[in-house]
């Protein structure tokens, strides 16, 4: 009896165990130039999602236009994206192809941002040049301000005394 369970036992593990992912090509499937291009495109998209944007708001889903951009539901992805995943031998080269893609543009933005740096760094470096020391201020004269009031003073008290005679 325990030999006869132990072997059901093992029947059953060993059948499991086959491979049965592989599934159907679906009727609307995405082309693989199109859809390498649209997984490179929904990767950028998600790692974006935590990066503020030029309104300075975060965690803003982007996936939508990716799905429109490309004139695709996210069912029909979902299909296509499950059909490639069960094919591991027609996904892998995609997503080499999508590393290299992301890889060539992080070394040209890499060497904009090197070059848009470097402009500014060189502006405020002439500006430093060009910029002049603001002349210092003159001291404050107190006894020039009280020759000023002692004549404003003795000039009233003329006015008064020509208005009173």
């Amino acid at each position: 009896m325990k030999n006869s369970i132990t072997c059901l036992v093992l029947i059953v593990l060993f059948t499991s165990c086959r491979s049965n992912t592989i599934y159907e090509e679906p009727v609307d499937l995405i082309p693989k130039d199109s859809m390498m291009m649209l997984l490179k495109d929904l990767y950028l998209a998600t790692a974006a999602k935590n990066i503020k944007n030029k309104r300075q708001q975060r965690k803003v889903s982007y996936i939508t236009l990716i799905y429109n951009k490309y004139n695709i539901d996210s069912l029909r992805f979902n299909r296509s994206n499950l059909y490639y995943t069960s094919k591991i031998d027609v996904y892998e080269p995609i997503l080499n192809e999508i590393t290299e893609l992301l890889e060539k543009e992080q070394k040209k933005f890499t060497v904009a941002k090197k070059i848009k740096d470097s402009l500014f760094n060189d502006s405020l470096v002439k500006n430093k040049i060009k910029v002049k020391k603001a002349p210092k201020k003159k001291e404050f004269d107190f006894s020039k301000k009280m020759k000023k009031m002692e004549k404003r003073k003795k000039m009233k008290k003329m006015k008064n005394f020509e208005l009173k005679n």
